[in-house]
């Protein structure tokens, strides 16, 4: 109630939660570890500052994250110690103090336009589903986004996005292809290496877009000189549907040249079940992702399977158990078949 009477007087909101990881696996390359753990500390705020109320609204965002790991290695880098190529845990890193979100929001013509410049993630606008949220749904990298593409990380950019009426609408954007959440603020370091997108998507309604949305994205990023990266381009195609507000089979397929993508080709199925009568949410998917051409994998291709329960314990709490099974790492040389169990606990405020 205090916070919403902060943004009626002020059109200052906020909120953050303090999320926590641990992550084992049943097997490791020679010298590796089969367990971490990590914490997350995440504030966000965003300041309504032009036409306040207003449909064109302007707004200040600022994220930051604090992510520090108990014991070495953290659920981040596991993957490194069994051999996967890829994450099989994405924020909880070693990383401490990131500026993941520091932009600014405008929206124009009565809400249906808007753009988005400064410093932001990409992945939280391009090629979303309604089930990627890595704090409490899957936690595999590969399954929350379609790493056929050249993900790029928090960076300097712009944005821009566009309903042409309540159902189909276009976006795309421009942003630093060296830009990582632990790059300090550093702007544009490595030059006018660029990672670019567009993606046109289709809904049967605005307030639907994220539970019931069919998109097309494509993109390209150019060479990258000091991370030895080759230029790379590629599309992610789709699809998810929500049925009475239960059940919400996805699918993804996207295809990709170059060495910059973990995957040249990848393909994800999975389902989710919502539990209304306590808000818990479970869901099951499985990735398939065929490497780059490289001598040292072991493997040309990787599967991945990943199940997760999202339970509601409190108010402000949730408990969300999960598993993978990992088969054919790319860089393991002593097992075929990874499995590796986690458990996440997200208290927000």
């Amino acid at each position: 109630e205090w916070k919403s009477g902060v943004k009626k007087d002020h059109g200052f909101s906020f909120s953050g939660h303090y999320a926590l990881a641990v992550q084992g696996a049943n097997d490791a390359l020679a010298g590796g570890s089969t367990s971490g753990s990590s914490g997350v500390l995440r504030l966000t705020g965003i300041w309504e500052l032009l036409n306040r109320g207003n449909s064109n609204n302007g707004s200040l965002a600022v994220t930051l994250d604090h992510r520090h790991a108990f014991n070495e290695p953290a659920p981040a880098d596991m993957a490194g110690e069994i051999g996967y190529i890829g994450l099989t845990n994405t924020f909880f890193s070693d990383d401490g103090f990131m500026v993941i979100n520091l932009n600014w929001q405008q929206r124009l013509n009565d809400g249906d336009s808007g753009f988005i410049i400064g410093r932001y993630d990409p992945n939280d606008y391009m090629n979303i589903l309604g089930y990627v949220n890595p704090w409490s749904m899957f936690t595999n990298l590969a399954i929350s986004l379609d790493v056929s593409v050249a993900i790029p990380d928090s960076s300097w950019g712009v944005g821009a996005g566009h309903w042409f009426n309540d159902q189909w609408y276009v976006l795309g954007g421009v942003n630093d292809a060296n830009g990582s959440g632990t790059d300090n603020l550093e702007f544009f370091k490595g030059g006018s290496e660029l990672f670019k997108y567009a993606h046109i998507g289709w809904s049967p309604s605005k307030s639907r877009r994220y539970y019931a949305n069919v998109h097309l994205l494509v993109w390209d990023v150019d060479e990258r000189e000091d991370a030895n990266a080759s230029a790379a381009n590629g599309f992610s195609l789709a699809a998810n549907w929500t049925f009475n507000d239960t059940w919400m089979p996805f699918a993804r397929y996207g295809q990709s040249d170059g060495t910059a993508p973990i995957y040249n080709k990848a393909a994800t199925l999975g389902l989710i079940r919502k539990f209304h009568y306590r808000s818990d949410v479970a869901g099951l998917a499985v990735n398939w992702g065929e490497l780059p051409p490289n001598p040292v994998w072991v493997s040309k291709t990787q599967t991945t399977v990943e199940a997760f329960w999202q339970i509601q314990f409190a108010r402000n709490l949730e408990i969300i158990p999960n598993v993978q099974y990992l088969k054919n790492p790319g860089l393991n040389t002593v097992s075929d078949d990874v499995w590796s169990v986690g458990a996440r606990a997200l208290l927000s405020f």
